[in-house]
């Protein structure tokens, strides 16, 4: 086999593991049965799905150029900071709503009642 091909498959096989991590996702938020539960399938899969796409577009102009490109680490970067922090924002706006609509949760962390006995303010 030649390297084209060889590099083919992994491309190949880099795209269908972010296929299937993205259906994965999407059956995730279908089947799971709340905000929060359902909040950490698309964030999980979709970040896996994201940088098996950059290592297959790092693989195939690599090997196209003859040489090592690496320009996609700055797209997936990003993508490594920003999606944490959308998911953090979401699920605090989801426990916001929550708790503006009356539903019994957890107290907040900065309320007298979540704080130990022991343990001076």
């Amino acid at each position: 086999m030649t390297a084209n091909l060889w590099a083919e498959v992994v491309i190949a096989a880099l795209l269908l593991l972010s296929g299937g991590l993205v259906l994965l996702a999407a059956m995730g938020l279908w089947r799971l049965p709340d905000f929060f539960a359902r909040m950490h399938a698309p964030a999980l899969a979709s970040t896996l799905a994201a940088w098996s796409v950059t290592l297959a577009f790092i693989v195939y102009f690599s090997v196209r150029e003859g040489s090592l490109a690496l320009h996609a680490w700055l797209i997936i970067i990003v993508l490594a900071i920003t999606a944490p922090v959308t998911a953090m924002v979401l699920a605090r706006v989801g426990l916001f709503r929550q708790r503006r609509a009356g539903v019994a949760l957890p107290p907040p962390l900065s309320s007298p009642l979540s704080r130990s006995p022991d343990r001076r303010p």
